[in-house]
């Protein structure tokens, strides 16, 4: 009998574990971007965008929101010099909950993009709610307007001494992988001195946001 209860007890314990272990295996990484990305999920703490009728405040949610975008930049390589030439970065404008809507980057001059923006500073940042949850439970199709995104133009510098702290402490929250990144890659931090902005939230084309009204807006 007492036989019985212990070989029914070790294929209990063994059913547990093997539950426990397929658990660990088929769930998601933690953090959006892998088990380096960080704990900050912007899917699961996403709030509703401003309304449609303030798209100064959409722009500051969006840009504090998404934590990686895609930047355009003018190509320095030979076979498509001047060409536009797009790729993924990582970025942050503060900690969660405490943007300040400026876009700051990790680069290291090894980049094609870091390459580009030497020659040339001139950028343009595209940001969507489509690496959110919110277009998905909507059913909007990425490049539907009503599939929140914004692009920000402007030039691409070195962060100086008086932001180097705040640049590093954005980045370094969201993006925890990016301190062991190799030091032989001289990476810097950078942002975007934002000149222009574009809304696109709904049918109609884009809605033109100023600077000014862009970073006297609060959002929470």
């Amino acid at each position: 009998m007492a036989a019985r209860a212990q070989g029914s007890a070790g294929v209990l314990l063994a059913a547990l574990l093997a539950s426990a272990l397929l658990s660990l295996l088929v769930s998601p990484a933690r953090g959006r971007g892998g088990r380096d990305h960080g704990n900050w999920d912007p899917a699961t703490q996403l709030l509703p965008p401003p309304p449609e009728e303030s798209p100064a405040r959409v722009a500051r949610f969006v840009a504090h929101l998404c934590d990686w975008g895609s930047l355009a930049t003018v190509s320095t390589l030979e076979e498509v010099r001047g060409r536009p030439f797009a790729d993924v970065l990582s970025l942050s404008d503060g900690a969660p909950g405490a943007g300040r809507g400026v876009p700051y980057f990790y680069l290291s001059p090894l980049m094609l993009t870091a390459q580009n923006l030497q020659e040339n500073p001139n950028a343009t940042l595209m940001l969507s709610l489509a690496q959110t949850s919110f277009c998905r439970k909507n059913g909007y199709d990425p490049q539907s307007p009503l599939c929140v995104h914004i692009m920000l133009s402007g030039t691409v510098t070195k962060v100086n001494e008086t932001e180097m702290d705040f640049a590093k402490k954005s980045l370094f929250i969201r993006h925890p992988s990016m301190k062991t990144w190799p030091a032989s890659h001289n990476w810097y931090f950078a942002k975007l001195n934002i000149t222009n902005i574009w809304v696109q939230n709904y049918f109609g084309g884009p809605k033109i946001v100023t600077p000014e009204e862009y970073f006297n807006v609060t959002i929470q």
